[in-house]
């Protein structure tokens, strides 16, 4: 008989990244992160737009979570995309940054900037965008991207991947399978890319398959639809796009973050349980519940619920995402040993 049953001592909120309200810890904050115990913390605006006053935050809360137990994680993009404003260097947006295609200043300004966040506490950068500026209807993606050209976004967008990396900060592509050539942003309903696959392989796909080969240790999702691959689910549901194209068919061995899940584009045309379950079959190893905290700690009573349901399956799945943000935190801490020398 299957034991329905699984061990209460795992640490289901490992597939947690959430998000704080403000520039301090409150007893309730505390309270929170203690009891789910999630993977990482993204910091946005309202946790401060000044690093050192971030600083602070970010000690607060590692003393919450223990130090090897939280990744610190931020969307410092440059241009329009930038959390901190002070304290760290304010970049121009991807395009302009990339204009000449030249890698070298792109990653010398993602070292500079990784060199700053890494000082008041940073993990990871959610950048660089490897979408592809395909189309200029996109409301969200835009100048973002480093170009509209695959070959020279996968270029600059590894130039500055690596950039971040040689300063001690882990790198993050995003939006898999690509994002570019979208008329709705998925911040606010569920975009489709229409292309056919031939296309998508040339343009979309293309500075990802590089990144992997390259090895970009990090990459998000898109909650993106792509017919031509899966009629049915977006790419952060998909298991023939994430688990299928990313792992199988790029060899991707890293670790794998949903997009936000609070984001219309999955949780305004999916129920939650439905949401949560798909990710992680499709080898999601962290899911973003953002801004939101009954839907996070909803998420993790779904999490626990789906292990009761079928404990073997479920804590093989979840030793496999940690064993990927373990060989993380061994990259990282090797290249941090490197650069301080």
């Amino acid at each position: 008989m299957k034991n329905s049953r699984s061990s209460p001592f795992l640490p289901w909120g490992q597939w947690l990244w959430v998000s704080l309200p403000s520039e301090t810890l409150t007893e309730e904050d505390c309270r929170w992160l203690r009891e789910i115990r999630p993977a990482g913390v993204v910091l946005f605006s309202e946790n401060g737009r000044d690093a050192d006053r971030v600083r602070h935050l970010i000690s607060e809360i590692r003393e919450v979570l223990s130090p090897n137990d939280v990744w610190i994680a931020i969307d410092q993009e440059g241009g329009r995309v930038e959390r901190l404003k002070k304290g760290v260097p304010l970049l121009q947006p991807m395009r302009h940054l990339g204009a000449t295609g030249d890698p070298v200043p792109v990653f010398d300004a993602a070292f500079h900037l990784g060199k700053k966040l890494r000082q008041i506490g940073v993990d990871v950068d959610f950048a660089p965008v490897l979408d592809v500026d395909s189309n200029p209807a996109n409301p969200v993606i835009g100048d973002r991207a480093f170009s509209n050209d695959a070959w020279k976004v996968q270029k600059l967008g590894m130039a500055f991947a690596n950039g971040l990396t040689a300063a001690g900060i882990v790198p993050c592509g995003k939006h898999f399978p690509g994002h570019g050539d979208t008329v709705l942003d998925s911040h606010f309903d569920l975009p489709t890319v229409d292309a056919p696959e031939t296309v998508l392989v040339g343009r979309e796909w293309l500075p990802f398959e590089h990144a992997v080969f390259q090895g970009i240790p990090l990459i998000m999702t898109a909650h993106v639809r792509y017919p031509a691959i899966d009629p049915r689910w977006p790419a952060t549901m998909s298991s023939r796009i994430l688990k299928g194209i990313l792992r199988k068919r790029f060899g991707f061995s890293g670790v794998l973050l949903s997009d936000d899940l609070s984001m219309a584009g999955v949780g305004a045309h999916f129920p939650l349980p439905m949401i949560v379950e798909r990710s992680l079959r499709a080898t999601c190893d962290g899911l973003l519940v953002l801004k939101n905290r009954e839907r996070a700690t909803e998420t993790l009573e779904i999490i626990r619920r789906l292990a009761n349901g079928d404990p073997p399956f479920w804590e093989r799945q979840l030793k496999r995402s940690l064993d990927r943000l373990g060989r993380l935190r061994t990259i990282i801490s090797q290249e941090r040993i490197h650069v301080d020398g």
